[in-house]
């Protein structure tokens, strides 16, 4: 069977012609793809085309991109495999790419991840980034996995076809993978790797601000879409109050009006939800009469224990909001 490594590179080091080498001394067919480099670190890419498939193009267009760029090119120049993704900055081993392959050759419907374990070495970017996004996609998902930024991954050639489809161009899309892999029953499995971060990580090319942003792009315009709900939700209330209505009836009118309109914003700019209204509007609007149950309930409850009407208005919405979040994206968009 073919072990193909799979390495996107952009303005690597010497190590990339290392790592291309070994893996070449080791059985592997490699791809590599140039995601765009200047024409200062041509040299090196060229120094791996005696050992590996180099694939080029004149702009960065990102890791995602580049993924995808090299699966369509292994899809049409092999007819089966298992695939591994690999960082052109030496942080994965020889040794660790062939443990995960060898699962993946059993595991035919699996994404294998290489998991690093945190500690004294682990930079403290990378401590953060990976705790947010394991807690983000247990939020999500309610699936724990531990390394969700792991650039070592391994599966079958079956699986091409899912992963070209998969959204995003940048460091987004290693995300969206494991998000689309849960939602299609792709099992995620993990295995514990050797941990390399060398000169602190320095190599790595992730934008703080912009690639975190396209990772947690869908919870942020969640919490847009709430908040702006919120408000009108908000309004609405204070404003039957101030005309001399109760808090339950001004509760009730306050959520229907609101529920409609975070409907249509959840369903076509949150989650890019593209079946048709009757598929998730049934479970949309019965997740929100529960919602509204439970948050009149507890604002009944407040505002009898003697809280303000407004300040419990704002506690209930906060409590419901991380339920609301979960239920949306697992079970209906």
């Amino acid at each position: 069977m073919n072990y193909i490594a799979l390495i996107p590179s952009y303005e690597p080091d010497d190590r990339l012609i290392k790592i291309v080498k070994d893996l070449n001394k080791n059985n592997f067919k490699v791809v590599v793809v140039n995601d765009g480099s200047s024409n200062d670190y041509q040299k090196i890419f060229d120094s791996c085309k005696g050992y590996a498939s180099v694939l080029s193009y004149d702009t960065n267009k990102g890791k995602g991109y580049a993924l995808k760029k090299g699966l369509s090119y292994i899809k049409n120049n092999y007819d089966s495999g298992i695939i591994v993704t690999m960082d052109s900055d030496g942080q994965h081993t020889i040794n660790d790419a062939l443990k995960l392959c060898n699962i993946a050759s059993k595991e035919k419907n699996a994404l294998i991840l290489g998991k690093r374990l945190r500690g004294d070495t682990t930079p403290i970017r990378s401590k953060i980034g990976n705790s947010i996004t394991r807690i983000f996609f247990r939020l999500t998902t309610g699936t724990d996995i531990y390394d969700t930024q792991t650039g070592l991954r391994a599966f079958d050639y079956s699986l091409i076809p899912f992963l070209l489809k998969v959204d995003g161009n940048r460091f987004d899309y290693e995300m969206n993978v494991l998000l689309d892999a849960y939602k299609n029953k792709i099992i995620l499995k993990e295995e514990t790797i050797e941990t390399i971060y060398e000169n602190n990580n320095k190599g790595s090319h992730f934008k703080i601000i912009r690639d975190s942003y396209l990772i947690y792009k869908q919870i942020f315009r969640f919490i847009i879409s709430s908040f702006s709900s919120f408000l009108i939700d908000y309004l609405v209330y204070s404003l039957m109050l101030c005309f001399g209505s109760d808090i339950i009836l001004s509760n009730v009118i306050a959520r229907i009006i609101s529920a409609n309109y975070n409907y249509f914003v959840n369903k076509l700019l949150v989650f890019n939800n593209k079946s048709k209204i009757d598929k998730t509007i049934f479970k949309y609007y019965l997740l929100a009469i529960v919602i509204l149950l439970i948050n009149t309930l507890l604002l009944s409850i407040l505002v009898g224990i003697g809280f303000n009407k407004y300040i419990a208005k704002l506690i209930v919405e906060l409590v419901l909001f991380i339920i609301s979040w979960i239920i949306q994206k697992r079970y209906i968009f």
